[in-house]
């Protein structure tokens, strides 16, 4: 894989440079089988450093290759080449591949398939599997975009367009040749291995007079089940069954499938909708012009971008699927629980400064009132060679410091100014971890997409409200809760996830919307090496980068 600048790019009636690998966009993907060993040689062949993130690969022992830049790798500079090495590990489905440093994300990505090992759990027979890649596009380049939050502590300006596998699709102006067009026979079963790569929103994804059955979510089988439409955050995936039984319906063959944004927000947002279209096979929708945007009619049933009792009900039908072959190993007790408000706030400006936040101020965000800030150098390398923790420390608060109705403040006249760190906390090899993540309503109740690096884990439990460690805890599902490795914290809410923390090493935590990482909504924690050797992060490869 080579990063390059690809030049000459049309989207919504411009040009620009784009930041791409092999030239693609979106990037190539990533075909494995379970079980095997996988070597990526990543070129940085721009100006500017780079590091790839394996989303969802657990890392089994090879820290080395997770890619959070100065989490556990150093970015591979300009004219440099480092090599991933990883085992695929008791994986199988939809994964994804991203860039882990500033913005670069917005165009640097592509899909992971994991082919497995047994036949699919399910007996459909699959005529072909197609990725959707969910994405954002600006006009104006994202590169500098983080460099102006931390200048002026502002929020980004929101996206022009959503895309579908990079094409915006024919509502937006200029973008009629720039839509995705699927083909597909009638009587046929199809699957897509939907990914949200999206920086900055969730989504809900319906296709025309079709029905999705959900087979498996962040490469985990779940249990079964139809619906209408999708709810997905960003960085997650999720796979999907439909059959092409609608050409019947439509005399013309043609049939919208659509993206919007799940509205849980009152910063600037992209509020556009992203289409494209499926084609049946040997009907006239073969030969025919796409229907101008005016004449287009999205799906009936896709939801309103402010529908959160619909996402509520969607994701509350996700269950991991819990048979013999795959069972549902969630750890019924806990050695130690983690309790962390998820907070967005307000830095008053300093002084001989020019903030462009609200009301003058800088936009901050946090976890237990501690915003993440990244150090000069890795974290794992420093835990690895067990160097003075001058760059970072493993005093992050297992609890929140003030204990308040969390979900119940005055979204702007109050406040709490954050400590601004690079604190993570740790815990023994083997530790039945759970982490209770509880939004906070300053500036405003939002749902949280929080991805936990280096572990699956499982979401025994969701409610709104405050937590409550004996009410809540007693209506945990400790039989088939979903397995994944990034939840929806729900807006006003918590959610509270089991991890078997089997996997040493130093591993990332954060919000995967884009801007509220740059703000410092992150932490992580370091899993200590065991007593056997095969508990015990191996050596760092001798290409590893240096800072």
């Amino acid at each position: 894989m080579r990063l390059v600048e690809w030049k000459n790019v049309r989207r919504l009636c411009s040009r620009k440079a784009i930041l791409t690998v092999n030239g693609e966009f979106p990037g190539p993907t990533i075909a494995v089988n379970e079980g095997e060993n996988v070597e990526i040689k990543v070129t940085n062949g721009v100006s500017i450093n780079t590091t790839i993130h394996w989303h969802g690969i657990k890392q089994l022992r090879t820290g080395w290759a997770d890619g959070p830049a100065y989490v556990t790798q150093c970015p591979v500079r300009p004219g440099q080449s480092y090599t991933y090495k990883f085992t695929v590990t008791g994986q199988r489905g939809t994964l994804w591949w991203h860039a882990h440093i500033a913005w670069q994300r917005a165009t640097v990505y592509g899909a992971i398939v994991i082919y497995p090992r047994m036949p699919y759990p399910f007996s459909t027979p699959i005529e072909a599997e197609i990725p959707i890649l969910f994405g954002e596009w600006w006009n104006l380049p994202v590169e500098g975009i983080e460099d102006d939050m931390n200048k002026y502590g502002s929020g980004p300006n929101s996206s022009d367009a959503y895309t579908i596998n990079g094409l915006p699709g024919s509502l937006y102006p200029c973008s009629a040749k720039d839509t995705f067009i699927q083909t597909v026979e009638s009587g046929r079963t199809y699957m897509l291995r939907i990914i949200n790569a999206a920086l900055n929103d969730e989504l809900f994804f319906a296709i025309a007079n079709h029905t999705l059955t959900v087979v498996e979510i962040d490469a985990s089988y779940t249990k079964p089940f139809d619906t209408e439409a999708i709810m997905i955050t960003p960085g997650q995936t999720s796979t999907v069954l439909f059959t092409a039984n609608q050409d019947n319906h439509d005399s013309t063959g043609l049939f919208v499938m659509a993206a919007r944004p799940y509205l849980t927000t009152v910063f600037p947002f992209d509020n556009s909708t992203t289409i494209g279209f499926l084609k049946y096979k040997g009907t006239m929708a073969e030969n025919m012009a796409l229907p101008k945007p005016s004449d287009i009619v999205l799906p009936h049933h896709l939801p309103r971008m402010e529908d959160h009792a619909y996402a509520t009900k969607y994701v509350s039908q996700l269950k991991s699927i819990g048979t013999k072959q795959y069972p549902c190993n969630v750890p019924s007790k806990v050695d130690k629980r983690v309790i962390i408000t998820i907070s967005l706030n307000l830095q008053d400006c300093p002084a001989n400064q020019t903030c462009k936040g609200y009301n003058g101020k800088r936009f901050a965000a946090s976890m237990n009132n501690q915003s993440f800030v990244r150090p000069p150098t890795s974290i794992l390398e420093w835990h690895y060679r067990n160097y003075s923790s001058v760059k970072y420390s493993s005093d992050f608060p297992q609890n929140p410091p003030n204990v308040f109705d969390y979900t119940g403040v005055d979204p702007l006249t109050h406040n709490l100014n954050p400590n601004f760190g690079t604190k993570l906390f740790a815990v023994e090899y083997g530790t039945r971890l759970e982490i209770v993540l509880q939004d906070t309503s300053f500036l405003n109740l939002e749902n949280h997409p929080i991805h936990i690096h280096g572990h699956n884990f499982f979401i025994v439990g969701t409610g709104f409200g405050n937590y409550d460690v004996e009410k809540d805890t007693a209506r945990y599902n400790l039989v088939d809760p979903p397995e994944r490795n990034t939840v929806g914290v729900p807006m006003g809410g918590w959610a509270a996830i089991r991890i078997n923390a089997d996997n040493p090493g130093v591993w990332f935590m954060h919000c995967h919307l884009e801007e509220h990482t740059s703000w410092g909504l992150a932490s992580g924690f370091i899993v200590k090496s065991g007593t056997k050797p095969t508990q015990r992060l191996l050596p760092p490869p001798e290409d590893l980068p240096a800072c």
